[in-house]
């Protein structure tokens, strides 16, 4: 390789290796299908990254785009406003709850929306005269993004030493051991500024469990953290709710939205903050100090207005427990397969768990069961010993039926290698 012929992508989690892959990259989309440089179409097993819900190119959301591109191609929320942003606020409290929130902080992604929501709850406790509580708790296993406080909060092993990402104001617990989270509250509740856990860990869609919830509903008010759900993924009717946090015996004081939230649009994403929080920064009349050029920019609003319509003229929440449902029948029936351990998730948020031996399933042979299940003709990600099945909320029985023979091919085709080759790395 020269630098005249270097590939000029730097494609993201990806090795270079791989970099430029006819098989790996996209030429364009429609509905629940990829069309890739190799001739292929594929079906999409995780609605592009978890966030193409109503599918690839739905009509109404781009023509809301494309309209505003003509009346308003770009206006700022960055010390001032403008009406769509406005609308959208109004459109999103009104999804969520307008009785319980009361205001929309805009975003660019789920990332930048957690380190904001950090800064958010550190003010908070601060104009509260507790300015002590700087600790943010996440979950171990958590995804929260990459961004450099994101990454800190992000509970999975993605090389944070590697990058010296600060942790110090950072705990972690496991999401289904209550008793964890109590000691921590015993020993430093009285620093905690904020929870932030995710309604399905993104990244083996574990979904906690009640006694966590229950935890967390009794020691929010004996500690007075803020509690956030981190609903980038779960967000607009992926699990078969507009939120899945409606399912918790409480509300959260903080709701993060953000892959489902323009159909994968735009670079999107939003904080709905509490009456209570927004009243303690009312009080002191007190600036937050966050801001990003593309946070709530006219086309954003409109995709998430519209993402709403179509949520609604969809019925979306039904649509995603009934495919939910078909789908976890399809993974039940995967049960007897020498490589599958089991499966969980909600709705149309799914994991297929991997392994041999009765041992979880190595990164490196999880990443080459997603090859072959491409060679087959349906993409997927990687979890940690699992792949992830991720489906548009507008999937009919064909889809899953055709995604469950697909597995079972490409799932052959990964145990066939396994059994031939020798040991690989264990990342």
């Amino acid at each position: 390789m020269t630098k005249a012929t270097r590939y000029p992508l730097w494609e993201q989690f990806a090795p270079p290796g791989v970099f430029g892959d006819p098989a790996r990259t996209a030429v364009r989309a429609e509905g629940t299908r990829v069309l890739f440089a190799d001739g292929r179409w594929r079906l999409c097993g995780t609605s592009g990254l978890w966030n193409v819900n109503f599918g690839y190119n739905n009509p109404r959301v781009a023509d809301a785009i494309a309209d505003t591109l003509r009346t308003a191609s770009y206006l700022p929320v960055f010390r001032s406003a403008h009406q769509p942003a406005v609308d959208a606020s109004r459109a999103l409290l009104g999804l969520a709850g307008p009785e319980h929130f009361g205001r929309v902080v805009f975003s660019t992604s789920g990332g930048a929306a957690n380190d904001l929501t950090m800064k958010l709850a550190r003010q908070y406790q601060a104009l509260r005269g507790e300015g002590r509580r700087r600790l943010i708790v996440g979950l171990t296993g958590s995804y929260h993004g990459t961004t450099y406080g994101s990454h800190a909060l992000t509970g999975e092993d993605l090389g944070q030493d590697m990058y010296a990402v600060d942790r110090r104001w950072v705990r972690h617990v496991a999401h289904d051991d209550p008793a964890q989270l109590r000691r921590l509250m015993a020993a430093e509740g009285d620093q905690v500024a904020a929870v932030v856990v995710e309604p399905v860990l993104g990244s083996g869609a574990f979904p906690l469990p009640e006694s966590l919830l229950t935890a967390l509903d009794e020691l929010r008010r004996e500690h007075g953290f803020l509690l956030v759900a981190d609903e980038v993924a779960t967000g607009f009717a992926r699990t078969g709710l507009a939120f899945a946090s409606e399912a918790w015996p409480m509300r959260p004081d903080l709701l993060l939205a953000s892959k489902g939230l323009t159909n994968g649009t735009c670079a999107a994403a939003v904080v709905l903050v509490s009456h209570d929080v927004c009243e303690t920064y009312e009080r002191e009349n007190a600036p937050l100090m966050h801001g990003e050029t593309q946070a709530g920019a006219p086309t954003t609003c409109a995709a998430i207005i519209a993402s709403i319509d179509e949520m609604e003229r969809l019925d979306a929440p039904r649509r995603a427990r009934e495919t939910g449902k078909l789908l976890e029948d399809a993974l039940a029936a995967l049960g007897g397969h020498p490589l599958v351990t089991g499966h969980g998730g909600v709705g149309c948020f799914q994991a297929l768990r991997l392994g041999t031996d009765g041992q979880r399933l190595p990164q490196f042979h999880v990443i080459q069961t997603v090859g072959a299940l491409r060679e087959a003709g349906l993409t997927v990600q990687p979890g940690p010993g699992c792949v992830q099945l991720i489906p548009t909320l507008v999937y009919e029985r064909s889809d899953v039926e055709e995604l469950a023979s697909l597995l079972r091919t490409g799932l052959d085709l990964a145990a066939e290698r396994l059994a031939s080759a020798p040991a690989g790395p264990s990342r």
